[in-house]
């Protein structure tokens, strides 16, 4: 079992930074792929981020990239994602997932991640 808890949204004016935290109970943390996911009411749930166990791999979806870093620090049992030079169409909630299969915290197996945290708020205004 893992337990996972996000922190560090708010608010932020376009072209701003925020560093979004997530961090994770469980000893067995640094065996679980991360990702981080983002979705608003009444939208889709959208992939943004992933890091493999290892942190060898990471993936970003095409409206991150070059903006968006993820890093994990299995030591912390933490995973972050570092939002640079935010634009309005990131305001979303953003949740963190982890799985065993890296498919999973890429969006791209046949359902989620087997875990979630609560999510935190990201507002950019212009």
């Amino acid at each position: 079992q893992v337990q996972l808890v996000e922190s560090g949204g708010g608010l932020v004016q376009a072209g701003g930074s925020l560093r979004l935290s997530c961090a994770a109970s469980g000893r067995t943390f640094s065996t679980y792929h991360m990702g981080w996911f983002r979705q608003a009411p009444g939208k889709e749930r959208e992939f943004v981020a992933a890091i493999s166990w290892g942190t060898a791999r990471t993936n970003y979806a095409d409206s991150v990239k070059g903006r968006f870093t993820i890093s994990r620090d299995n030591a912390k049992n933490t995973v972050y994602l570092q939002m640079n030079s935010l634009k309005h169409e990131d305001t979303d909630g953003y949740y963190c997932a982890a799985d065993a299969r890296y498919s999973k915290v890429i969006g791209t197996g046949a359902s989620g991640p087997d875990y979630w945290g609560q999510g935190t708020q990201v507002t950019v205004f212009s």
